[in-house]
């Protein structure tokens, strides 16, 4: 359904603590929760305008989720660090068909459309959103490094090297890995922050 990197393989989500607010009423503690009822859908924005169906959607109330990642784009000779859209041109919101003003999404300042089957929004399987949400670092951007093992083929995502494959062959404690680069004819060998890979 999307472009962008690939979902590793599932982790149980974390845990969510409930409280009761003021009025006695269940208060999630964890934005992204779903109550019962609710299910996430896929919201389509318009090119570009993610951060905007992002800002307009959450100032009717809704509650959405834009996973981004950390990459590296370069421009006149330099390189720099930049949030980019997991899925270009996605992001996903929370409802409950029977109790959200749902319709009024697809005329909201930044978005294309709400993906709908027929007449009716289309859910998303239970634990895609769950999984990306369990992925997020202590910056809330979305990281694929937790599963890597020696052997396996990986992408730079980050640093002067983005993009160049690999084999990595060593992992170390201190979040250092060795790759094997499929570049200049053969094999170079590099080492590189953990976090600058991702399975291919």
């Amino acid at each position: 359904m999307f472009g962008g990197g690939a979902i590793g393989p599932c982790r149980h989500p974390r845990s969510v603590a409930m409280t009761e607010g003021a009025t006695g009423a269940p208060m999630r503690l964890d934005p992204f929760e779903l109550a019962e009822g609710e299910r996430w859908y896929v919201v389509q924005a318009l090119a570009k305008r993610e951060t905007s169906a992002l800002y307009h959607l959450s100032e009717q109330q809704f509650r959405t989720f834009l996973p981004v990642i950390a990459k590296t784009v370069r421009h006149a000779r330099k390189t720099r660090l930049v949030r980019a859209a997991l899925f270009p041109g996605y992001l996903f919101v929370a409802l409950d068909l029977q109790r959200d003003r749902w319709r009024s999404i697809n005329g909201t300042i930044g978005v294309a459309r709400l993906v709908m089957t027929q007449t009716s929004p289309t859910p998303l399987p239970f634990g895609i959103v769950e999984r990306l949400l369990d992925y997020r670092d202590e910056d809330g951007a979305c990281r694929f490094d937790r599963d890597l093992v020696v052997g396996q083929t990986v992408r730079i995502v980050q640093g002067p090297l983005a993009e160049l494959m690999g084999e990595l062959v060593r992992l170390d404690a201190n979040g250092r890995v060795r790759v094997l680069l499929d570049m200049l004819g053969g094999q170079v060998p590099a080492t590189v922050e953990r976090s600058a890979l991702e399975a291919a």
